[in-house]
C-alpha cells in the first residue's frame, strides 16, 4: 500500500485530494490541524506520532523532524543498501508528500504583527520535508502547491509513472522554499532597519506569460514579489491582455500620479514618461488639461487617474485611442462606455508599493539597488535665490511643476500653468535642449508660454537654460541648485526678472 504524508497550512482542496488517494488505496499520515480536518471529513488517517513513536513537543515545533520521516523520504528505491537500512530500522517508505508552509509572509506583512508572532510562523519541519522529498523526486511525488492536486491524482489514476511531472514538482518546491527563506531574511533585515544587507534575495512568482517583450521576437513574462500585490492588485475590468510595454507604461503612469494622491489628477503617459499631467476640481477637466499639453503624443497612451472615473470622463477618454486606463474606481456607466472599446484595457484599484521596497536597475552581471524616490512636493526646504520672490500663484504652479518633473525622463524640463503641464522636454542629452523642446512642444500644441513657470529635475549647468526660458516668457523657475555656476544662473534670472527657487533635491529619472 503506497503511503502519503499530508501536512498543510492552506487546506484548499485537501479533503478532495485525500479522498482521491483513499479511493486509489493509499495509506494517509498527517499532523495536527491537517489530521483534524481530514477526520472531520470522515477520512481515515494516521498521526505522524504513530510513525515516529514520539509525541509532538515544544508546542508543535518538533513533530516531523525524525529519521522515521526523513529516512522514509530520502531512501533511494534503486539502492539495496538504502532499502536494507529501512528494513533494519523498521521504516516504511513514504511515496508522496503534500506540504505547504506556515503563512510567514502574510503574518509578517500584517499591520501590527508582533515579532514573536512572526517568528512562530517560520516553518522548519515543512521545508525540511519538502526538500527531502524533492531531492528524491525519482521515487517520491512532492506537492507544495494545492493547484497541483488535480494533475497528480490524474497521473495516479492513469498509473502514469511520470518522472517529468515529479521533476517539475520538485523544481516548484525548491523555488518555493527559496522564496520563503528570502522573505524571512528580508523581514529580519527590516527589523534591524537594514535595507542593504550583504546578500539580497528577490523572490518572484510568475504572474503570467506575456505575448512578447518590448518587441515581437522577444519572449517575456510578468513576475511579482507577492500574488495580488502592486500592479497585480489591479482588477482588469475590460480589454485584451496586458502587454510588456503596457505594464511598463502603467508603472510610469502610476509613478506620475503618486505625488498627487488626495487630489484629482490625470497623467497621460507614453513610453513611460508623461506627455501631459494636470490637476483640477474633477477628473474630466483634469483629463482635458492633461490632453491639451500634447494631444498628438497622447495617441496610444496609458492614462492614470487618482480619482474615480465617471461617465462624462469615460466618454471623453473613449474618443481617443488609448491602450490602458487605470483609476481607483469606475462607475458602472463608465465601464459600459469604456467597454465599447474592445481592446482598451481598463484597470481598477490601487497599486501600492510594499513597505521598504527597493528600486532595482538591471546591469550586466548584477543589479543596482536604491531607495525609492520620495516626491512629496513639500516646500519646507525651498529657498528663493533671486531678488524677486515668486508670487503666491507662481509658488502654487512651481510646486505642481516640481512634482510633475520628477516623473519625466531625464534630462527633464516641464512648463506649467494653472495646475497643468503645457510643455514637456524629456530624455534630452543637454538641459538647454530639454528647455528648448518643452517650449517647442508647448507652442506646437498652441499654448502661450508667456507667464508660465518652469521645473527642472536637476540644476542648470549654464545660464543658457535660463535664457531659453526667458525668451519663452517664463516668469519663475524651480530647480535643485548645486551647480558650480549657480551664481551665474541666478544672475541671469535676475537680469530677466525671473523668480528662482532652489529645492536642494535632485530628481533624476534615468
Amino acid at each position: 500500500m503506497p503511503t502519503a504524508l499530508l501536512s498543510v497550512s492552506d487546506k484548499t482542496g485537501l479533503v478532495e485530494f485525500a479522498k482521491g488517494l483513499i479511493e486509489l488505496g493509499w495509506d494517509l499520515i498527517s499532523t495536527g490541524g491537517t489530521a483534524k480536518a481530514l477526520r472531520a471529513a470522515a477520512i481515515n488517517v494516521r498521526d505522524v506520532s504513530e510513525i515516529t513513536h514520539f509525541a509532538e513537543m515544544l508546542d508543535g515545533r518538533v513533530k516531523t523532524l525524525h529519521p522515521a520521516i526523513h529516512g522514509a523520504l530520502l531512501a533511494r528505491r534503486d539502492s539495496p543498501e538504502h532499502l536494507k537500512a529501512l528494513r533494519e530500522h523498521k521504516i516504511e517508505p513514504i511515496d508522496l508528500v503534500a506540504v505547504n508552509l506556515y503563512p510567514f509572509e502574510e503574518t509578517a506583512t500584517r499591520a501590527g504583527a508582533k515579532p514573536e508572532d512572526v517568528i512562530e510562523q517560520i516553518d522548519i519541519g515543512g521545508p525540511s520535508m519538502l526538500r527531502s522529498a524533492a531531492k528524491n523526486f525519482a521515487s517520491v511525488t512532492v506537492i507544495v502547491d494545492p493547484a497541483d492536486y488535480g494533475r497528480v491524482l490524474a497521473a495516479l489514476v492513469a498509473k502514469d509513472d511520470d518522472l517529468d511531472l515529479r521533476r517539475l514538482l520538485a523544481e516548484k518546491v525548491f523555488a518555493r522554499t527559496a522564496a520563503y527563506d528570502a522573505a524571512i531574511a528580508y523581514w529580519f533585515g527590516c527589523e534591524r532597519a537594514e535595507i542593504f544587507p550583504e546578500r539580497i534575495n528577490i523572490p518572484l512568482e510568475k504572474e503570467t506569460t506575456l505575448r512578447y517583450g518590448e518587441n515581437p521576437g522577444q519572449r517575456a513574462a510578468f513576475y511579482v514579489e507577492r500574488a495580488h500585490d502592486g500592479i497585480a492588485a489591479l482588477e482588469q475590468k475590460g480589454g485584451k491582455e496586458l502587454s510588456f510595454n503596457n505594464l511598463l507604461d502603467l508603472e510610469g503612469a502610476l509613478f506620475a500620479t503618486d505625488p498627487f494622491q488626495g487630489e484629482i489628477c490625470c497623467a497621460i503617459v507614453k513610453h513611460t514618461t508623461p506627455c501631459g499631467l494636470a490637476t483640477d476640481a474633477n477628473p474630466l477637466d483634469a483629463y482635458k488639461k492633461a490632453l491639451a499639453c500634447d494631444p498628438v503624443s497622447a495617441f496610444g497612451s496609458v492614462i492614470s487617474f487618482t480619482a474615480p472615473v465617471d461617465e462624462e470622463t469615460a466618454e471623453a477618454v473613449s474618443s481617443l485611442f488609448v491602450e490602458c486606463i487605470v483609476a481607483p474606481q469606475f462607475t458602472s456607466g463608465a465601464l459600459e462606455i469604456l467597454g465599447r472599446k474592445k481592446n482598451l484595457r481598463v484597470l481598477e484599484g490601487r497599486a501600492q508599493w510594499r513597505p521598504h521596497a527597493l528600486d532595482y536597475k538591471r546591469v550586466r552581471g548584477g543589479f543596482l539597488a536604491q531607495e525609492r524616490a520620495t516626491r512629496d512636493g513639500g516646500r519646507e526646504e525651498w529657498r528663493v535665490v533671486t531678488r524677486r520672490e515668486p508670487t503666491e500663484a507662481e509658488l502654487k504652479d512651481l510646486q505642481f511643476a516640481w512634482r510633475a518633473v520628477g516623473s519625466v525622463k531625464s534630462n527633464a524640463i516641464v512648463l506649467a500653468r494653472d495646475g497643468a503641464t503645457i510643455g514637456i522636454g524629456a530624455g534630452q542629452m543637454s538641459r538647454v535642449d530639454a528647455a528648448f523642446l518643452s517650449v517647442h512642444k508647448a507652442r506646437l500644441a498652441g499654448h502661450d508660454t508667456k507667464g508660465s513657470v518652469l521645473g527642472s529635475d536637476a540644476f542648470f549647468p549654464f545660464r543658457d537654460g535660463v535664457e531659453q526660458a526667458a525668451e519663452a516668457g517664463v516668469t519663475a523657475i524651480v530647480q535643485p541648485g548645486g551647480s558650480v555656476r549657480d551664481e551665474e544662473v541666478i544672475k541671469a534670472a535676475d537680469e530677466y526678472d525671473i523668480a528662482m527657487v532652489f529645492t536642494g533635491k535632485r530628481q533624476f529619472r534615468h
